[in-house]
C-alpha cells in the first residue's frame, strides 16, 4: 500500500490501495487516457478517530444554512470507488475512437474564475509543473471542500441522471472536450472517450451551453420519487425527524433555575410540527408521556444496564405517547420542564450517579419506534437526520459506557477503555439510525470529555462546554436542533493522475465502497460523510507524483445525500487549475489564509495532548524557516532569510495560531482545549480562520467600527474594542470611557450588537465576554493579541497605522499601560528565527 489518508472526525489510518486495470486501447489519434497504473490515489492517513462505521445507504447530503463546528482526529481507513447506487451510470456501448480532438469541435472553457467555488477553496491558484518545487511540506498544496455549504445563489438544478464515465466514474462538465457531430465527450480525469446518448449532439459549441453541467462549474442533479415530496415542506409531521431531549435530573438549584429557562424557551422555538421527546436521567431513566397535558408523568426504566428487548417493547407498544408534535405537546412539556426539583443528596456532583449512556439508548429506542423489530439491514429512513440533545451538568459515572468518579480505583483504566468501546458503538448505533447526538455540558463539574467524544463523533454530532446553563447555552440548544442535516453522504473526489491525495481531514469515515466491477479505472477517493451540514469541511493535503506535462490538472468533487424534504442530491463542483513553470507566479496564486488554515489543521491534528501541543509549537517554527528557506532570499549582505512576499500574511497567521487557544497556553483546563480542537478539525473555513487568528474591530464615533490588526497597541483607553476569536467574542472598554458613563452605555450597546451580528448564524455560538480595563478578566483579551507594544515605533506605524492619529499625549499614555513579560513581539519572534519579518501589505 502506498499511500495512507488521514481523516479527522480525529483519526488515522491506512488505506488499502488497488491497482487500476488496463485501460481500453486508443488510437494512435486520441489523447492516452491519464490512467495511472502505479499505487492507487489513496492518501496516506485519514484522520477521523478510532471508529469505523456502516456507509451509508445511497449517499446523500442536503445544503442548508448552518453555523460551524468540529471534532477531535483519529483516521479511518479508506478503500476505493464508488457504487452506481445513488445516481445510475450512463454507461454506453463502445464506442469508435479513432476521432482527433480539434479546437473546432471542444466546448471552450467557461468564463468563470480558475479554481473559483463556494465550496471548494484551494491554497493556491495554480500548480507547480515540478515535483521537486510543488511538493514541500512547510508549504504544502491542499484544498478546503464545505460540501453542504449554503451560497446565496444556489447551483443549478438538473432534474435528470448525470453522464458519467464508465471507466472512472468522473461527471461531463465544463471543461470536457465534445464532439458535437455526435455528441461524444471525453472525461477530463481518464480521457476516455464516452457516449452522450445523442444528447449532447448540436448544431454549434454555442447549442451546448443549453445544458448547465457544460456552462457551470457546481450543478445539483436532483432526483425525487413518488413518496419523497421534493422541495416543498411536507405538511405531514411524521416526515419531519425528530428532536429527544435528554436532560440530567441531578443539578443544584442555580443551575437547575438556569437550565429550566433554556429549555422553557427552547420549546418555544421549536416548529409546530417538530416531534418531541423529553427524557431525564439520573440513576434511573424516565420517558415522560405527553398524553397528559397538567401533570408531568414518565415511565421509568433502571440505569444501570441497557434496557431490555421486552422493556422497551412496553415501553413503545404501551398506551404512552413520548414523540409528540410540539402544537400538541407545548403545554405538557412546559408543565415536565416547570416540574424538575434540585438534586437533594449531599453528594459531590463529580460523584452523583448519572446513566447518560443507558438514557441515550432509550432515546434511540423511542425514535425508531416499532421499526426497531426490523432486521438490521432494513432500518427505517426519515427525511433528515434526527436529534438527540443532551444536556449534561456532569459526567457519565452510572450504567453503561460509565466510569467511575474516583480515577484511583483499581481497573479504572480497564473500565476507561471499556466505556470508551461501548460509548463508540452507540455512536455508531445511532449514524445507522440515522440520528445525531449533541452534548451540551454546563456548569462547572468536569464531565469527562474524553468519555463522550466517541459517542458525539460516531454519531456526526458535537460536543460544547458552556460556563453554566444560562443564555449561551439556550442559544446553542436551539441552534443544535434548528440546523439541518443531510443524511446518507459520500463525498467522492476525483482528480488527475498527475495528483495524489495525501491527508484527509474532517467530519468523515472511509467508505467501503468497491467498484471494480463497475469502472475499471475508477482510483477515486470516498468519505462517508456522518452528517451533512453547512458548518462542515474536509480538509485535503495532495502532491504532485510526478513533473506534470500539461497545461492543467482537473478535480471534481462529488457529494451525494439525501436532503430533509427527502430528494436525492448530487452536487457536481468541477475545477480546473493551471500548471505554470516559474515559482514567483505559483507564490503569487498562493492563498495565504486558506494555506494557513490547512497547516494549522494539520499542526491541530498532531496535538493531542498537552505535551503534543507544546511540540507543534516547534514544528511551526522550523516550518516557518523551512518556507522562507525554499522559497525566500537571503536579504543583501546578509545571512538572513527575508520571507517570501507572495506570502507576506502568512507568518503573522501561524504566530498567531502558536499563541492561540489551539496549541497556545492560554486556555486552562485540557477539556476544553480538546473540544476547541474538535471544533476546529472539522470547521466551515471561515470559522477556522477566526479560530486561528481574532478579527480586532474597534468601535467609532456614530456607532461605526474600523478594522485594525490584533495588537494590543488596540487597547487605547478612549476606546470600545470588539475581538472576534470564532468560540469567544469578547468585548473591551477603556478606562476612560467606562468612566463616561453615557458614551460607554452606547459603545457597548453598539459592541454587543456587533458581536451577534458577527456570530448569528454560527454554531456552537460563541461566548460573548464584555468587561473593563484593569479588570482581572481582561486579560483574556489581551492574551489573544500580539504583543507589539515591545516593538520600535517605527515598526509600530508600519504595522498599526493608526497610531499615527494618535497625539504624543495619547501615544505616552497607551506605552505606559502595558506591563512587562516576556511573550515576544511577531517581529521579536521572526528575528528569533533568523528572518526578516515581512513588510506589511
Amino acid at each position: 500500500m502506498a499511500y495512507t489518508p488521514q481523516f479527522s472526525h480525529g483519526f488515522s489510518a491506512t488505506l488499502p490501495v488497488r491497482q487500476p486495470d488496463t485501460a481500453a486501447p486508443c488510437s494512435e489519434t486520441m489523447p492516452p487516457p491519464l490512467i495511472s497504473t502505479g499505487p492507487s490515489r489513496f492518501p496516506p492517513e485519514f484522520q477521523q478517530d478510532e471508529m469505523s462505521a456502516p456507509s451509508p445507504g445511497n449517499g446523500i447530503i442536503a445544503a442548508t444554512p448552518v453555523p460551524r463546528l468540529s471534532t477531535p482526529p483519529g483516521p479511518p481507513v479508506f478503500t476505493s470507488p464508488i457504487p452506481p447506487t445513488a445516481v445510475p451510470f450512463r454507461t454506453s456501448p463502445a464506442s469508435p475512437q479513432p476521432i482527433i480532438f480539434s479546437s473546432a469541435s471542444a466546448l471552450p472553457a467557461s468564463p468563470q474564475p480558475v479554481g473559483d467555488s463556494p465550496y471548494v477553496l484551494f491554497s493556491s491558484q495554480k500548480v507547480l509543473k515540478l515535483k521537486k518545487q510543488g511538493n514541500v511540506p512547510s508549504l504544502g498544496f491542499g484544498a478546503l471542500i464545505s460540501p453542504g455549504r449554503d451560497v446565496s445563489s444556489g447551483p443549478q438544478i438538473i432534474q435528470r441522471d448525470p453522464h458519467r464515465c464508465p471507466s472512472c466514474g468522473a461527471y461531463s462538465n465544463l471543461y470536457c472536450n465534445i464532439l458535437i457531430g455526435s455528441g461524444q465527450w471525453q472525461c477530463v480525469i481518464c480521457r476516455n472517450l464516452n457516449e452522450s446518448e445523442g444528447e449532447y449532439a448540436a448544431r454549434s459549441k454555442e447549442d451546448l451551453y443549453h445544458f448547465p453541467e457544460l456552462s457551470s462549474s457546481v450543478v445539483d442533479y436532483v432526483r425525487t420519487g413518488n413518496r419523497r415530496p421534493g422541495f416543498i415542506p411536507a405538511s405531514d409531521s411524521r416526515t419531519s425527524a425528530p428532536i429527544v431531549l435528554v436532560v440530567d435530573d441531578s443539578l443544584d438549584e442555580p443551575h437547575l433555575q438556569h437550565l429550566q429557562s433554556s429549555l422553557h424557551a427552547f420549546i418555544d422555538s421549536v416548529p409546530p410540527t417538530t416531534r418531541i421527546g423529553i427524557i431525564l436521567y439520573g440513576r434511573t431513566v424516565s420517558v415522560h408521556d405527553f398524553s397528559e397535558e397538567s401533570v408531568a408523568s414518565a415511565d421509568v426504566l433502571p440505569g444501570d444496564k441497557s434496557p431490555t428487548l421486552e422493556s422497551l417493547k412496553a415501553l413503545i407498544y404501551g398506551s404512552g405517547i413520548y414523540l409528540s408534535p410540539m402544537h400538541a405537546s407545548l403545554r405538557a412539556a412546559h408543565t415536565i420542564f416547570s416540574s424538575l426539583r434540585p438534586y437533594k443528596l449531599s453528594i459531590p456532583e463529580a460523584s452523583r450517579d448519572r446513566c447518560l449512556g443507558t438514557a441515550v439508548e432509550v432515546a434511540l429506542a423511542i425514535i425508531q419506534g416499532p421499526s426497531a423489530e426490523v432486521s438490521r439491514g432494513a432500518i427505517r429512513r426519515s427525511g433528515a437526520n434526527s436529534r438527540v440533545i443532551v444536556c449534561a451538568g456532569g459526567p457519565n459515572t452510572y450504567g453503561p459506557g460509565s466510569v467511575p468518579h474516583s480515577v484511583s480505583l483499581p481497573h479504572y483504566l480497564h473500565m476507561e477503555k471499556s466505556a470508551l468501546n461501548w460509548m463508540e458503538h452507540l455512536g455508531r448505533e445511532a449514524h445507522r439510525q440515522n440520528t445525531v447526538v449533541d452534548i451540551l455540558c454546563a456548569g462547572t463539574c468536569p464531565v469527562r470529555v474524553p468519555i463522550l467524544q466517541p459517542l458525539v463523533k460516531a454519531s456526526g454530532g458535537v460536543l460544547v462546554l458552556h460556563d453554566d446553563f444560562g443564555e449561551a447555552f439556550g442559544v446553542n440548544l436551539q441552534r443544535a436542533s434548528a440546523r439541518a442535516a443531510g443524511s446518507h453522504g459520500l463525498l467522492e473526489v476525483h482528480y488527475s493522475d498527475d495528483i495524489q491525495i495525501t491527508q484527509v481531514i474532517g467530519p468523515g469515515k472511509e467508505a467501503h465502497i468497491d467498484t471494480h466491477e463497475t469502472l475499471k479505472n475508477d482510483t477515486s477517493l470516498y468519505i462517508q460523510m456522518l452528517s451533512v451540514e453547512e458548518a462542515q469541511s474536509f480538509s485535503l493535503s495532495m502532491e504532485t507524483k510526478r513533473d506534470i506535462k500539461s497545461d492543467f490538472v482537473f478535480f471534481q468533487f462529488v457529494v451525494q445525500y439525501s436532503n430533509v424534504y427527502q430528494a436525492d442530491i448530487s452536487r457536481v463542483i468541477t475545477i480546473r487549475l493551471p500548471t505554470v513553470d516559474s515559482l514567483s507566479e505559483y507564490l503569487e496564486s498562493v492563498q495565504d489564509e486558506i494555506a494557513a488554515v490547512l497547516i494549522a489543521k494539520r499542526t491541530a491534528l498532531q496535538a493531542k495532548s498537552q505535551s503534543d501541543a507544546v511540540d507543534m509549537r516547534t514544528t511551526i517554527d522550523e516550518r516557518v524557516k523551512d518556507i522562507a528557506l525554499k522559497f525566500g532570499a537571503l536579504a543583501p549582505k546578509s545571512k538572513i532569510y527575508q520571507f517570501p512576499k507572495g506570502l507576506s500574511l502568512m507568518p503573522e497567521l501561524l504566530f498567531h495560531l502558536r499563541r492561540g487557544p489551539l496549541i497556545g497556553s492560554i486556555v486552562g483546563h485540557e477539556d476544553e482545549r480538546s473540544v476547541l480542537r474538535n471544533f476546529f478539525l472539522n470547521a466551515s473555513f471561515d470559522l477556522s480562520l477566526r479560530m486561528v487568528a481574532p478579527r480586532c474591530l474597534m468601535h467609532r464615533e456614530g456607532g461605526t467600527f474600523e478594522e485594525l490588526p490584533a495588537y494590543d497597541l488596540v487597547m487605547q483607553s478612549d476606546a470600545a474594542v470588539v475581538l472576534d476569536h470564532g468560540t469567544d467574542v469578547f468585548i473591551w472598554l477603556g478606562a476612560e470611557l467606562a468612566a463616561e458613563e453615557g458614551k460607554s452605555a452606547a459603545a457597548l450597546a453598539a459592541c454587543r450588537t456587533l458581536a451577534e451580528e458577527l456570530t448569528e448564524s454560527r454554531f456552537p455560538a460563541p461566548r460573548i465576554l464584555a468587561f473593563k480595563e484593569g479588570s482581572s478578566q481582561a486579560r483574556y483579551f489581551a492574551s489573544r493579541l500580539i504583543p507589539a507594544h515591545k516593538d520600535p515605533p517605527y515598526e509600530q506605524e508600519a504595522r498599526f497605522p493608526q497610531l499615527r492619529t494618535l497625539s504624543t499625549e495619547q501615544r505616552t499614555k497607551l506605552k505606559s499601560s502595558f506591563l512587562h513579560f516576556d511573550d515576544p513581539s511577531f517581529c521579536e519572534w521572526m528575528r528569533s528565527l533568523k528572518l526578516i519579518p515581512p513588510e506589511p501589505s
